[in-house]
């Protein structure tokens, strides 16, 4: 039995879409949470004095978050939702939230702490050059 043309072509532009959707997709990890990349070489973010202690900064050009839990100590985390892998919008304190589906992320340790995400933010090394900060790994 031959295979009607149009069940043929039909087949071939599912698969296509498939395909686009993969490649769409490539940030997403087997569990169905997205990856956020973290900076592979060092980035500038700006003064340590522009981030209180106690209290942190969201970087959103850099994708970064920096928290200063005590004079001259800093933790980073990429500022990327682990959910969707949407920007971190804004601070609330020490709490970053996402504007694509409510998740919300306690910055001083990158933990979920409202889904959907369930997934912490990755860590991003902080270093202090001087008196700037400094993302990703040292030079």
């Amino acid at each position: 039995m031959r295979t009607p043309r149009r069940t043929v072509l039909k087949g071939a532009a599912l698969a296509g879409a498939a395909g686009l959707g993969v490649a769409a997709c490539s940030t997403e990890s087997k569990l169905g949470h997205a990856q956020t990349p973290t900076p592979t070489a060092p980035e500038p973010l700006g003064a340590a004095s522009e981030v209180p202690v106690g209290g942190a900064k969201l970087y959103k050009e850099q994708r970064v978050v920096v928290y200063c839990p005590a004079k001259g100590e800093y933790k980073g985390f990429s500022a990327q939702c682990t959910h969707a892998g949407c920007l971190l919008e804004k601070l609330e304190g020490t709490i970053g939230d996402c504007p694509c589906h409510g998740s919300r992320f306690d910055v001083t340790t990158g933990e979920a702490v409202h889904g959907p995400a369930t997934v912490p933010l990755p860590k991003v090394p902080i270093t202090l050059e001087g008196d700037n900060l400094v993302a990703g790994p040292k030079a």
